[in-house]
């Protein structure tokens, strides 16, 4: 049971990642997972509890790879993400553009990612500069989704230029 749970959530995130949330029917998420509408449901609930499983379990997947410490780590492992999950920008900010942010199991799980999200800029901020700042995290945050924002069409160079800028914020505040 948990298998098959697990390979309708993967299989939706690579369908969601590619033709967006809101345009995307049951029928194409059952076709790509390989399983019957009443598979999908028993499974997931519905297409809200299914898009929120597949943000939960790539918002994991997604901090497992950013244990990092210092500004250097933290676009390395970026990097490494964009190498293996591709430059698509971020899928949470597109689920919550796409939802208008009306859809509760959507915007829990999208709040939850920012939540996260902000405490790993404060702890590479705190580690880089030897002290808390909060304004400082903020500004390494809007780098960091930047980078993944433009990645699409800017590719590599993105994640380069984010990381030097935010050097160059952490120079002038040690």
């Amino acid at each position: 049971m948990a298998g098959t749970r697990a390979e309708i959530v993967s299989s939706a995130e690579r369908v969601f990642d590619r033709h967006g949330f809101a345009g995307t029917g049951m029928d194409r998420l059952c076709e790509a997972a390989g399983v019957s509408t009443r598979t999908l449901y028993k499974h997931v609930g519905s297409k809200a509890g299914l898009m929120a499983a597949v943000l939960e379990s790539r918002m994991s997947r997604f901090f497992e790879r950013f244990d990092v410490h210092g500004v250097e780590e933290l676009f390395k492992a970026l990097e490494t993400w964009i190498a293996v999950e591709g430059a698509r920008g971020c899928l949470f900010l597109r689920a919550q553009g796409e939802t208008g942010g009306l859809i509760p199991e959507v915007s829990a799980v999208v709040a939850e990612y920012h939540r996260h999200l902000l405490e790993l800029a404060r702890r590479v901020i705190a580690d880089e500069t030897g002290r808390p700042d909060e304004g400082l995290a903020k500004q390494l945050l809007v780098l960091f989704e930047g980078a993944i924002s433009v990645a699409p069409y800017l590719g590599a160079g993105a994640v380069d230029s984010a990381r030097d800028a935010a050097f160059a914020l952490t120079r002038r505040t040690r």
